[in-house]
């Protein structure tokens, strides 16, 4: 039944045809490749995997600037200069 407003009514129709013209049957599935998973990691990406693989603490370095700490060789006027700038970027 189909009904065009207040006023226009059809009556019953029969379920054949022109209805079963309206049936679209879905086109074959065509042969298609498999789908295939891939990553791609930025170079940033590559960075961070990199540095999670680093040990957390790097001895070999600890102990460099521990034995340097105890000669009396580790402050410098030169790393002092450097740290102050470094410090006078950040804050300023």
């Amino acid at each position: 039944m189909h009904v065009y407003g207040p006023a226009h009514l059809h009556g019953p129709q029969a379920i054949n045809p022109p209805h079963a013209a309206r049936l679209q049957r879905p086109a074959p599935a065509a042969e298609s490749t498999p789908i295939q998973d891939e990553l791609q990691l930025s170079e940033a990406g590559q960075l961070i995997s990199k540095a999670h693989e680093l040990p957390d603490i790097r001895w070999d370095r600890v102990n460099q600037i521990r034995a340097q700490i105890a000669k009396g060789t580790y402050e410098t006027d030169d790393k002092l200069r450097i740290a102050i700038g470094r410090l006078l970027d950040e804050i300023g």
